[in-house]
């Protein structure tokens, strides 16, 4: 059975950092990219960072580049989102999806508020 779980999230003020992590199991993790996406309440899921299964090559959306580090662990089957200089704007639930493979995780809430 394939799983995906979040962790990490939470509440932190703007200017703050947060590390997500994602564990992964039911399939083989090493052999599939991995990425993170996020959805605010009323609008799209937005692209975050990919990470290419070969070479560890990642990808990131406009909109974090330069503030949010994706990287994985193949021996630990988890993906992690560094996340810093934290925006109100980046309050969202956070998803890690292997969106090759049509998986997804449930979510974790990042609250950045003062």
């Amino acid at each position: 059975q394939v799983q995906l779980v979040e962790s990490g999230g939470g509440l932190v003020q703007p200017g703050g950092s947060l590390r997500l992590s994602c564990a992964a199991s039911g399939f083989t993790f090493s052999s599939y990219s991995m990425s993170w996406y996020r959805q605010a309440p009323g609008k799209e899921r937005e692209f975050l960072a990919r990470i290419f299964h070969i070479g560890g090559v990642t990808s990131y959306g406009d909109s974090v580049k330069g503030r949010f580090t994706i990287s994985r662990d193949n021996a630990r089957n988890t993906v992690y989102l560094q996340m810093n200089s934290l925006k109100p704007e980046d309050t969202a639930v956070y998803n890690c999806a292997a969106t090759t493979l049509g998986f997804w995780g449930q979510g974790t809430q990042v609250t950045v508020s003062s």
